[in-house]
């Protein structure tokens, strides 16, 4: 085993230095993910990443996590995947594990650092490219048009609900699923089903809820900690749509529900996050590379500062685990299923809608960043309008027409946010 991941160093490498590199959430991965696994090392194929696109946002969890996961267990099975899983998500968390602990220096107010003023546009430049480089899958199939042009205006209108991804993700598949005529079959070959995956991931979900209660009605010495990895586990298991559902969801859990009068009156030892504190961890998490999941760190290193440096560094070990263990399950369990059943005709059929659907909410996703880029300014910002629109176009051209790799693109943005 240990001479077959060697034979993919590599590749850690190219995950490494993308973990690196990766600003811009997972729209933006996405595009780098194309960049970089597609058109430059050819680790899949293009119709792959759509496929893996698709298939995880059916899922609760880290999207762009679980899409990288995949992309690893398919080089080299399960040891790769939780290699890649690892260096994926490591120099994230412990980025945003550190800053719970500086902010007791350093002040608790964000500071907006020039550095990452262009990591947006550069995001859309990203976007626009997978869209380009996508589209030809859809090109040639009117069906497909339609419903890549329908699942671009939905998902844009409806960007910010989680159920809006795999909506249209299930509604292009069933369109093409009653319209195309193909009994093709395709001949695949079978893999195993890892049953122990759910029932793991069952398991710790009954169990963690068993302690986490057990915790809070016997007041134990380190309820929280007990609380916090149930809590997490919870969304991480069950949390669609990105980050951007995610922080939501813990801002009611550990800012306001804790300020409650129910919870005050009972004077209930739960767990309370400071709100400047928690909103300063959701605008850094913005600007660092990595998965949005990894604000989880910040998180937990936060629900147990007050219990001593040990404990919140368990926090912080609780808050990454928690956060991301369960979609990881989910995802290997899951694929399985989903590869052999597309022997099937009606998955072959569905699989054209599902690719046209993904197709149109990354051109959705770009044209909702473009939504709060200055572009056409006309006081002090006109410079920056200008710039915008260059580093969009320069994402774009130099992703479609050179081979500088994903990495090299974002450090040249982020020097130019730093000089200008």
């Amino acid at each position: 085993m240990l001479f077959k991941i060697l034979r993919q160093i590599s590749f850690l490498k190219a995950v490494a230095l993308y973990s690196l590199t990766a600003f811009g959430g997972p729209q933006g991965h996405f595009g780098m993910m194309m960049k970089t696994f597609v058109s430059k090392r050819k680790d899949i194929t293009e119709q792959e990443l759509l496929e893996y696109n698709a298939f995880c946002q059916l899922l609760p969890g880290a999207s762009s996590t679980q899409i990288i996961t995949l992309i690893g267990y398919k080089k080299g099975k399960l040891p790769l995947a939780v290699l890649t899983l690892l260096i994926w998500i490591l120099p994230a968390s412990i980025l945003m594990g550190g800053l719970s602990f500086a902010l007791d220096f350093m002040g608790k107010t964000g500071t907006q650092n020039d550095l990452f003023k262009f990591i947006k546009p550069m995001a859309v430049g990203f976007l626009a490219f997978a869209a380009f480089k996508s589209y030809t899958i859809v090109a040639d199939n009117r069906i497909g048009r339609v419903i890549m042009a329908g699942s671009m205006v939905a998902t844009y209108l409806l960007f910010k609900s989680p159920f809006v991804f795999p909506a249209v993700i299930l509604l292009g598949g069933l369109i093409t699923n009653f319209t195309e005529k193909t009994t093709k079959t395709i001949k695949i070959e079978s893999r195993p089903i890892k049953w122990g995956n759910i029932v793991i991931f069952f398991l710790i979900f009954v169990v963690t809820g068993i302690f986490s209660e057990l915790s809070r009605k016997n007041n134990w010495q380190h309820r929280k900690a007990f609380n916090l990895f149930e809590n997490t586990y919870r969304f991480g298991g069950m949390v669609f749509g990105g980050g951007d559902v995610l922080m939501p969801m813990m801002y009611e859990q550990y800012v306001v529900r804790p300020a409650t009068e129910r919870i005050q009156l009972r004077n209930q030892n739960v767990i309370r996050i400071d709100q400047n504190e928690f909103l300063t961890g959701a605008g850094m998490v913005k600007a660092i590379p990595g998965p949005t999941f990894s604000f989880s760190t910040f998180v937990g290193g936060e629900a147990l500062k007050n219990e001593g440096p040990g404990m919140q560094l368990l926090g912080c070990a609780i808050g990454t685990f928690g956060i991301f263990l369960p979609s990881t399950l989910l995802v290997l369990f899951f694929f399985p299923v989903w590869h052999n059943l597309k022997k099937y005709p009606a998955i072959y059929r569905s699989l054209k809608g599902i690719n046209a659907a993904v197709v149109g909410i990354i051109a959705a996703s770009a044209f909702f960043l473009m939504k709060d880029i200055s572009f056409f300014e006309i006081d002090e910002k006109v410079t920056t309008s200008f710039l915008n629109i260059g580093v969009i176009a320069g994402t774009f051209l130099l992703l479609t027409f050179t081979k500088l790799p994903a990495p090299v693109i974002a450090l040249i943005c982020l020097t130019l946010g730093l000089l200008l």
